[in-house]
């Protein structure tokens, strides 16, 4: 996403001292790991990774499932560095476990795709007898999945910090995940991926609600914390409307969020991992969610978006009419820009989809990461990535703002953060600025 950056010559991010590649490790028991290998490329270590075990009812590539559609495109940034996953019957056959992560940073890729595949497996050992309880009331039910969000995220991050071969210094992920139980929908949110939900209002017609807020750096709550922590917030003079978070010392790396998986090399200085936690209780006028990361965001309204899936040709597709729209609208709107990647998940709520052949008519392929480059190159297998805005809330929307270690009075601050600002703005990072450039010297000492 290029959600990092700096402006000095000399980075105080590290790097890998021993020139080893990531190498993904057995985690709480999912039975598939990569081994290492001698000689192996960093392509080899891509595949493998994106080739893992299949799962049944899981899908994590631009596919189709009983209720969804996924669907992902590589910008032209680069490797693609965004992540998605859709998981039905999970932990049980009325829970359905949806999420989008959007990498950035040197190895943002690498922390999108195994949050991406660990994120579920952590939820599913949380809790998972209580939760899975007949006699649990809405409010129960709602403080145990609080808590499982809140051990999920903190559990990932720790895995992160602990993983001997990724260096997470200064890259990191988003992550915007969300549990439907029944009529009832929980969801978890870091960084400025975004949820919404497309109901029907009394005339019948389409309307978008956001569900989650873009957790950026210019919320004045976010700000507040990370300056109590002594980190800085400010923007670059080309790109006014893009706060980042900087160190107190040194003008890196310019984070365009405040909350975040990975960039520990901001997480004494303000940037947490703790999720937002909200929750919502569906009715029969609600149509589908979608997940995307903010290459959509940037381009397209919460009521475009909304207009888009409705319209789309056939449930299948819409994931993919919807970053198809998206490719389209960052070339009439930022046409000396490049196009960011993006990532969608489309959940219909009536657990409805079209037959396989309507879906084979579409051309679909997982292969949708080894796209041509502007100098008209394939680039190598890779994953998938993401910029974003504010947010809107909804009276039937329950916030519990941060199930975090704030005070409870943070929670009451929360609708009024997310009507800040605008809710239907559209921001743009600046494609054009550079990555935090690494420093052999540093990562030595």
């Amino acid at each position: 996403m290029g959600g990092c950056v700096s402006t000095s010559s000399k980075s105080t991010c590290s790097s890998w001292s021993n020139g080893e590649k990531p190498v993904r490790r057995p985690y709480l028991g999912i039975g598939c790991c990569v081994s290492k290998r001698a000689k192996r490329t960093f392509s080899d270590h891509i595949v493998s990774l994106q080739n893992l075990t299949s799962i049944p009812n899981r899908i994590t590539s631009s596919n189709k499932s009983r209720s969804s559609c996924i669907f992902t495109q590589q910008g032209r940034k680069g490797i693609n560095q965004d992540a998605m996953i859709v998981w039905e019957d999970f932990m049980s056959e009325d829970v359905t476990f949806c999420g989008v992560f959007d990498g950035h940073g040197p190895y943002g890729h690498l922390v999108a795709l195994l949050e991406e595949r660990d994120s579920e497996e952590i939820q599913a050992n949380r809790l998972s007898k209580k939760l899975l309880k007949k006699d649990l009331t809405r409010k129960k039910l709602k403080g145990l999945w609080g808590e499982a969000f809140l051990k999920s995220f903190k559990a990932m991050d720790k895995e992160l910090r602990s993983h001997p071969n990724l260096d997470c210094f200064c890259s990191g992920s988003t992550g915007v995940t969300i549990l439907k139980q029944g009529s009832n929908l929980f969801m978890g949110n870091i960084g400025d991926s975004r949820a919404i939900l497309g109901s029907k209002d009394s005339n019948d017609s389409m309307v978008a609600t956001q569900l989650t807020v873009d957790l950026k750096p210019d919320l004045p709550r976010e700000a507040e914390r990370i300056k109590r922590c002594k980190g800085r917030v400010f923007a670059l003079e080309d790109e006014p409307e893009v706060p980042r978070v900087w160190l107190p010392y040194d003008d890196a790396p310019g984070l365009a969020m405040a909350r975040a998986f990975g960039d520990f090399c901001l997480k004494d200085y303000g940037v947490i991992s703790v999720p937002e936690f909200t929750h919502r209780v569906l009715t029969d006028k609600d149509q589908f969610i979608v997940l995307a990361s903010d290459g959509v965001w940037d381009v397209l309204s919460n009521e475009e978006v909304v207009d888009i899936v409705a319209s789309a040709t056939s449930r299948a597709s819409a994931a993919r009419t919807l970053v198809n729209s998206a490719a389209r609208e960052w070339k009439l709107k930022y046409p000396t820009s490049k196009m960011d990647d993006c990532a969608v998940v489309c959940l219909f709520l009536d657990g409805k989809m079209d037959s396989e052949s309507d879906y084979d008519e579409q051309g679909f392929s997982s292969a949708t990461n080894a796209v041509e480059s502007d100098d008209g190159q394939r680039s190598e297998p890779c994953l998938q990535r993401n910029f974003t805005v504010r947010s809107s809330s909804d009276q039937e929307n329950e916030t519990y703002g941060n199930v975090n270690t704030e005070a409870d009075a943070e929670d009451e601050k929360t609708v009024g953060d997310q009507n800040w600002l605008g809710l239907e703005g559209v921001t743009r990072v600046n494609s054009l600025v550079q990555l935090p450039r690494f420093s052999e010297e540093k990562s030595k000492t």
